[in-house]
């Protein structure tokens, strides 16, 4: 009730501008989410501008129009929701926009950037992903793939059509969340969720083929941690 009241106390001064750091944060859970869309709604209704401070990144997707992504007090991007969510500059902006958040594996590109190798799997890129590697000279090196859960699928027509992007692994933890499931895995020596539909029959100790869409992957320089394609 404290945090709507103060609202309402800024509001009846009618600002140009209004400046908010971490307005829902010592709220609960429902009502954080009750109270974002009354922020959203003000924001409309006004037409004033909002400044808005938050560790959230729902938060910043759901109500920005732009948003700055900062790290260690440096500027990593400034773009609109859509963008930073497709188009992440680098595997920072990439981890950090998202949730569950973007999976990270290391592989070796081949000779003409059209596959990459990945603890022994040989995973095919679009050509369009193809030309940008290779035409920012990265032939037989070394790279970061980012893939996001809701793009590895485990059903059985997607693995099928995507066979030249299928990789295997054994379920480690299984999570029912109603609408979606995900699927914990460990691959390369890392730990990947796969988001998926709740009608599907794995569960924690199968053995099950995933399918990477690999039109939606995105390219990290290991070094530098830049966006090399997207």
């Amino acid at each position: 009730q404290r945090q709507r009241v103060a609202m309402g106390r800024a509001i009846v001064r009618n600002p140009k501008v209004f400046l908010m750091d971490e307005p829902l944060s010592n709220l609960d859970a429902k009502l954080r989410v009750q109270m974002r869309t009354e922020i959203s709604k003000l924001h409309d209704s006004l037409g004033a501008t909002m400044i808005y401070v938050t560790h959230d990144q729902t938060e910043a997707m759901t109500l920005g129009t732009r948003i700055v992504v900062m790290k260690d007090g440096v500027v990593q991007q400034i773009d609109t929701p859509a963008n930073l969510y497709q188009k992440p500059c680098n595997l920072f902006v990439a981890g950090f926009i998202g949730s569950p958040q973007m999976n990270f594996l290391e592989g070796t590109l081949n000779a003409d950037c059209s596959a990459i190798q990945v603890n022994g799997a040989s995973l095919q890129i679009p050509p369009a992903k193809t030309k940008a590697l290779a035409d920012a000279g990265y032939a037989n090196k070394s790279v970061i793939l980012g893939i996001r859960p809701e793009d590895i699928h485990d059903s059985q027509i997607f693995v099928d059509t995507q066979s030249a992007s299928v990789i295997e692994a054994k379920i480690s933890v299984y999570e029912l969340l109603g609408a979606e499931v995900y699927l914990y895995f460990d691959y390369a020596g890392t730990q990947v969720t796969a988001r998926v539909d709740p009608r599907t029959t794995a569960r924690g100790g199968d053995t099950v083929k995933f399918a990477l869409d690999m039109e939606k992957a995105h390219f990290f320089d290991k070094d530098t941690e830049l966006t090399i394609a997207n």
